[in-house]
């Protein structure tokens, strides 16, 4: 009988613990899907976790995502929630809590390749990276007091 208990206790830790790397997999898969067909060059934002939802992409900075102008405009504003960087200059795509550079910053490099999740990510200021992003630049790493590795 303890053999028996002892055998399904083990088949009932096993189980689990082969479902719950499954979703942490499910979710690098479709960035590194995404990585593997993004253009080399690119910063692209996503509304959604696990690089979905694709809304722009850019390869040159933008100092304002909410305005008519540069590669990411309008609704764009305040909408990443997860984003990728398929970098190729060894610079940084540091990304702002408000338009003209200005607010938070936080910095993704080219060999983090992209961030699946913003949420629970803060600024450098302590705000809220998640849906907040409002204008991007690349600059050396040197320049970034914050990353999100």
């Amino acid at each position: 009988m303890h053999k028996t208990l002892a055998t399904a206790a083990m088949l009932s830790l096993a189980a689990l613990g082969a479902l719950v790397p499954t979703t942490g997999a499910q979710a690098s898969t479709a960035c590194d899907t995404a990585w593997r067909n993004a253009s080399s060059g690119y910063l692209y934002a996503y509304d959604l976790t696990n690089c979905s939802g694709l809304f722009g992409r850019a390869a040159s900075n933008d100092s304002n995502w909410g305005d008519s102008s540069g590669p990411f405009q309008r609704n764009d504003d305040n909408a990443a929630t997860s984003a990728l960087y398929k970098g190729t200059t060894g610079l940084a795509v540091k990304f702002y809590e408000g338009a003209g550079y200005s607010g938070g910053h936080l910095c993704l490099e080219a060999s983090e390749a992209y961030v699946d999740s913003l949420a629970g990510t803060t600024f450098s200021n302590g705000a809220p990276a998640n849906d907040n992003i409002s204008s991007h630049r690349w600059v050396p790493s040197s320049e970034c007091g914050t990353f999100l590795d």
